[in-house]
C-alpha cells in the first residue's frame, strides 16, 4: 500500500493527515502549541517530530511523499545548518509599517506585497535589524519546515512566495524585488507539489520512514483548505461562511483589483481569484446563539424573499464587495418576530455572496458555474435553499475542509 502524508501548520497547532492511493484517509493526527499567539519555530519543530512519531510504522514504512501547509507571510531568516537566526515573524505581525511604506514607492501600484504583514516587509525588516554574519536563507514557514525533512534550505513555492513579491505570472522574482538589499537570500520558487528532494536518510532512519519518501513543495493553509474540497474546474468556488463571508472562484483570467482586495493565486493553469466581504457568521451571533438560529430557521421558507434590505456588517466599514471604508449597516427596521429579522438576515448575506461573485465576474474571473461551502455556515440548509435560489448555480456543502487533507492531496498528485 502506498500512502502521503499532508501536514498542516495552522494558527494553533499542528494537523497530519495521511491518504492512500485512493485517496481515503488511513491516518489523522493533530497537536496544539502551548500559546498561539506567541508561537516559536520550537513549537513547530517539536510538532513536526511528534506528528512523524506518531505515524503507524505500517505508514511510515511505505509513505510516497509529504507536502506542508503553513501560514502565509510567517518567516524566518536561518543559517546554512536551517537553525533560526532571530525569532520568526508571524502572518499577523504587523511591525515592518516603514518598510511597507517604502515598499509602495518602487512596487507596482496596488501590489499585495505593500503590506506591513506580507512576507516581502518582513523580510526587509529581519535584514535591517540582523547580524549578517550566519544569515544564509529567508525562508517562509513551509519553506523551514520542509528543509528540517530534507536538510535543504532556499525552496519555497509559488503559493507562499505570492506576498513575497514573487512574480507568479512569469514565474520569476521581478527586478524591483532583486534590487532589494540582500536579495540573494529569497527562495528558489517552484510549483507547489512538485518533488523538492527525498527525505534525508537521518530524519527517514530516525523516524523509520521509508528512505525512498520525496518531500514535496508546500503552499498556505487557505490553499491547502480550498484543495481539500476537491473543486478543480474553472467557473466553481468556494465560500467559505465563517466570522465572513470569503469566496474563492477558480478562473481562466487572472484577477487583480487592489482596492477591493482582490488577487490571485496561480493554480496549476488557472488562478484561485478570491475577496473577503467583513460581513458574516459574526453578524448573526451578535443577535442569536447557534441553537437559536437552528431552531429559528427551520421556521423559514427559503423560497421566499424577505421584504427587508439588509447589508449585515459588524461595524461600519466594507471592502468587497463594496469598497467604502464608511459603509455603515443596515440592519433596520427590525421586525419583533426573530424569525423574520433571522430571514433578513439570512437572506442579507446572501445577497452579499451573490454580489461578491458578480464582482469577481466583473473584473475578468470566469463565470460562476458552481458552488461549494464551507465554514460553520454551511450546516445551515435553510441559508443554503437560499443561497442557491439567489446564486443560480448548483451548491453543495464540501466533504471534507481540513488543509492537512489538502496538503495531503498536494503530496498525492500536485495541482
Amino acid at each position: 500500500m502506498k500512502f502521503y502524508l499532508g501536514l498542516d501548520f495552522g494558527t494553533s497547532g499542528a494537523r497530519a493527515c495521511v491518504v492512500d492511493k485512493v485517496g481515503a484517509i488511513s491516518h489523522e493526527d493533530h497537536i496544539f502549541y502551548p500559546d498561539a499567539a506567541v508561537q516559536t519555530h520550537l513549537n513547530w519543530r517539536e510538532a513536526l517530530h511528534t506528528l512523524l512519531k506518531r505515524l503507524p510504522p505500517t505508514i511510515a514504512a511505505e509513505l510516497q511523499s509529504i507536502a506542508i501547509a503553513a501560514t502565509s507571510a510567517t518567516v524566518l531568516l536561518c543559517d546554512k545548518e536551517l537553525e533560526p537566526i532571530t525569532p520568526a515573524l508571524l502572518y499577523f505581525d504587523n511591525r515592518a509599517q516603514e518598510e511597507s511604506e517604502q515598499l509602495e514607492q518602487f512596487a507596482p501600484p496596488g501590489h499585495i506585497a505593500c503590506s506591513a504583514s506580507s512576507g516581502l516587509a518582513k523580510f526587509m525588516w529581519l535584514t535591517r535589524h540582523t547580524e549578517f554574519s550566519n544569515v544564509a536563507h529567508f525562508l517562509h514557514q513551509a519553506d523551514w519546515l520542509a528543509a528540517l525533512l530534507t536538510g535543504l534550505g532556499g525552496v519555497s513555492d509559488y503559493h507562499n512566495a505570492l506576498k513575497s513579491g514573487y512574480d507568479v505570472e512569469r514565474l520569476c522574482w521581478p527586478d524591483w524585488v532583486k534590487s532589494l538589499p540582500h536579495a540573494h537570500l529569497l527562495p528558489h520558487v517552484v510549483a507547489p507539489g512538485s518533488n523538492i528532494t527525498n527525505i534525508s536518510s537521518l530524519v527517514a532512519q530516525h523516524f523509520k520512514i521509508n528512505p525512498a519518501c520525496m518531500v514535496c513543495a508546500g503552499t498556505t493553509d487557505s490553499i491547502a483548505a480550498f484543495i481539500a474540497t476537491g473543486v478543480h474546474e474553472p467557473g466553481s468556488a468556494v465560500t467559505s461562511l465563517g466570522t465572513t463571508v470569503v469566496l474563492k472562484l477558480l478562473s481562466k483570467q487572472r484577477v487583480e483589483a487592489a482596492r477591493y482586495g482582490v488577487y490571485s493565486h496561480r493554480f496549476g493553469d488557472l488562478w484561485l481569484a478570491g475577496g473577503a466581504s467583513n460581513a458574516g457568521g459574526g453578524v448573526l451571533r451578535k443577535y442569536f446563539s447557534d441553537s437559536q438560529i437552528d431552531e429559528l430557521s427551520r421556521h423559514i421558507d427559503p423560497v421566499t424573499d424577505s421584504p427587508l434590505d439588509y447589508y449585515p456588517l459588524p461595524r461600519a466599514g466594507e471592502r468587497f464587495p463594496i469598497n467604502d471604508p464608511s459603509l455603515t449597516p443596515r440592519l433596520t427596521p427590525r421586525p419583533e418576530d426573530d424569525i423574520l429579522f433571522l430571514h433578513g438576515l439570512l437572506q442579507g448575506l446572501s445577497r452579499i455572496e451573490v454580489a461578491g461573485y458578480t464582482k469577481l465576474a466583473e473584473l475578468g474571473a470566469s463565470p460562476l458555474k458552481a458552488v461549494t461551502t464551507t465554514g460553520g455556515g454551511a450546516k445551515n440548509q435553510v441559508w443554503g435553499k437560499i443561497r442557491e435560489r439567489l446564486l443560480g448555480v448548483p451548491l453543495s456543502v464540501a466533504e471534507h475542509i481540513e488543509a492537512a487533507y489538502g496538503a495531503a492531496l498536494l503530496a498525492k498528485h500536485g495541482l
